[in-house]
């Protein structure tokens, strides 16, 4: 499992009518089998921070690295390669309300998934069961509830066993019994070696005694062990 490190990365976005209107500068290690919560209000850098490290986002300076592999250096074929070892779940819901839950965890894998569809099926329906919507399947998106759809958004996140999980708001709007029971389960595959990332504006880290970077106006403002 590769160690996440960005060097000094800075992420600049510009308002042509205000110039630079909000900046992300941070340089920060996460350990492979880490457990950690990163913290801040809203505009703090949560979104940008995760979205830099799933490589949505290119950094404007800086590099982010991969295990030995500066991705923002690498051709696209080897760095999409490196990233399919994370899995990740937006800020905003990315399931398509026209789909089933089987066709939206499968997006994106179609190929393989037809290939071998009984063997991905039975990944998807044990991913579906381990977030507590055993049988749900055959569900559309739209029929979900909010924490429903963040619990199956965390189901297409781990079917596939990523080594490293970049978890953006996932406890956002979400019914307290189910944001502890996303966060139980993320402790067991965290144990098991799981690198766990998740943004949050929660006190859930401290309870946790787990590993908390605060982020304020874009920047690391503490970083904390044990919560």
């Amino acid at each position: 499992m590769p160690t996440v490190r960005l060097e000094n990365v800075a992420k600049i976005y510009k308002n042509s009518r205000r110039g630079v209107s909000a900046t992300l500068e941070v340089d920060l290690t996460i350990r492979q089998g880490e457990f950690v919560f990163i913290n801040g209000g809203r505009g703090a850098g949560k979104t940008t921070l995760a979205q830099l490290i799933t490589g949505e986002l290119e950094p404007d300076r800086g590099a982010v690295w991969l295990g030995g592999a500066d991705l923002t250096h690498l051709p696209q074929s080897e760095s999409a390669h490196l990233r399919d070892c994370i899995g990740a779940v937006s800020e905003d819901s990315g399931l398509n309300p026209s789909e089933t839950l089987f066709k939206n965890l499968a997006s994106g894998n179609h190929l393989e998934y037809l290939r071998d569809r009984l063997f991905h099926g039975a990944r998807i329906e044990k991913a579906l069961a381990l977030v507590g919507l055993s049988g749900s399947g055959h569900r559309f998106a739209r029929e979900l509830t909010s924490s429903e759809c963040r619990r199956a958004e965390l189901a297409r996140a781990i079917w596939r066993s990523p080594s490293i999980l970049v978890l953006d708001g996932l406890t956002a709007h979400t019914d307290d019994d189910t944001v502890w029971d996303m966060l139980h389960l993320l402790t067991a595959l965290n144990e098991r070696g799981t690198t766990v990332i998740l943004t949050t504006d929660g006190s859930y880290g401290s309870i946790l005694n787990k590993r908390v970077i605060a982020l304020r106006e874009g920047k690391v403002e503490s970083d904390s062990p044990r919560g």
